[in-house]
Formats: C-alpha cells, structure tokens, sequence
C-alpha cells in the first residue's frame, strides 16, 4: 500500500489562513446582523441631526410647555426627599435619570475677584438639582435652586424624529439602553477590523486600497482638525 505523502508546512499555513478567513467572514456576518437595526436607526437619526444646524432643520411635532410647581411648606432638604416628592407629586414613576451640581462661585464674580487680588469671598451660586421623568416621546425636566420655593418644569411630547433624535443621544433613555448602544458601537468596531482584515485577506489591488485607505484618514483628521487651525 502506498504511503499517504504528509502535508506540507505550506500547505498548512494556507489552511490555517483560510479557516481564519472563513472564521472572519461568519463572525462580520452575525456582528452586522445584530446591530443592523440598531445602525439603521442610528443611520437615519445621525443624518438628521449631522445637517440639523446648517440647514435649520427643526424636529417635526415637538411640542415644549414650561411651567412652576410651588413646594410644600416643608420643603424637601435632599435630592432623595425631593425625587420621591416629585414622584409622588407628579404621577410619573421615579426619575430616570438625577444631576445635582454643588453650590460653586458664579465664573464671573471668581474671575473679577482674581483680578483685584482681593480676599472677598466670591458670590456662590446656589445647589441646582435636575431630574427627568418619561422617556423619549414624552420627557419631563424638573429643575430645583436651592433656597428657592418653587421648582421648574419643562415638559416636551416629542415626535417620530425627535423620538428619534432622543433614541439615538440616549434622552430619557435608561442605564439598559446605554449598554445595549455601547454593543453596537463595539461592533461596528469590530466590523470595521473584520472589513479591513477581509479586504486584505481577499483583495490582490493591495496599493490601491491602501491609496483609498490613506486618503480616508488623511482627509476625516484633516476636516476634525479643521475647527482648531482656523
């Protein structure tokens, strides 16, 4: 019986290469599935928002009512007491999302105080604590001073495209939803590499594509950069 010849070393780097390929290629193929409805609707919203301000393109059926609401004669001391007064005040379930900024001199009365070399104290702007309620069709943002006895309220009801827009900025939107956009930025990562490995693995027009590679990243930092030469 004849001997079966063993392969060659070549023969094995060019299979091991294929089945990276080929590994390659399946994973850019699920990575792309996953976040294509993701990506579309980003897609959409980041081209409405990219030509918003040159063309003044305003978001369709937004509308937006400001108003007060008087505390009680008991006001709430803490940014904890005041979210749950609100809650319970305002009907619409717990913030889903809560900023407070601590009291800090005012920037103009900081920088006149620098410039004398005086030793006064500068005047403080007060505490101001921020809480949105709904979501993105229907936000509401409360805005509390401290010492004040009342709080404000901004109600929007949005449309489909500001709907939209606030999907994609991540508006009223829960700590779930971030991470589940964080996924489709990690794979539009990925697919990018997958791409450029693809291209390389399977293209012969290597010097063309590093051509069109070069000129891509020669002319996206010289239009980010743009802004701060001139």
């Amino acid at each position: 019986m004849a001997d079966v010849a063993a392969p060659s070393l070549g023969s094995t780097k060019v299979n091991r290469r294929l089945t990276f390929v080929r590994w390659v290629r399946k994973t850019h193929g699920w990575f792309g599935l996953w976040g294509a409805l993701l990506g579309l609707m980003m897609g959409t919203s980041g081209v409405w928002l990219n030509h918003r301000a040159q063309l003044k393109l305003d978001l369709p059926a937004q509308h937006i009512a400001n108003s007060q609401l008087a505390l009680p004669g008991a006001a709430p001391t803490t940014p904890d007491e005041m979210a749950t007064w609100l809650e319970e005040t305002l009907k619409l379930g717990k913030p889903i999302n809560m900023r407070v900024e601590r009291a800090r001199p005012v920037p103009w009365a900081e920088k006149g105080a620098a410039e004398k070399g005086s030793g006064e104290k500068p005047l403080m702007q007060p505490a101001r604590w921020m809480f949105n309620f709904g979501g993105p069709n229907h936000l509401v943002m409360v805005e509390y001073w401290s010492g004040n006895k009342s709080v404000s309220i901004r109600t929007m009801d949005n449309g489909f495209f500001a709907t939209l827009t606030n999907l994609h900025k991540g508006v009223g939107m829960p700590i779930p939803w971030i991470l589940l956009i964080d996924t489709l930025a990690g794979s539009l990562i990925f697919l990018s590499l997958s791409g450029v490995i693809l291209w390389w693995e399977t293209n012969r027009k290597r010097r063309l594509g590093i051509a069109i590679f070069a000129a891509s990243v020669v002319g996206t930092v010289g239009l980010a950069l743009w802004p701060i030469w001139n």
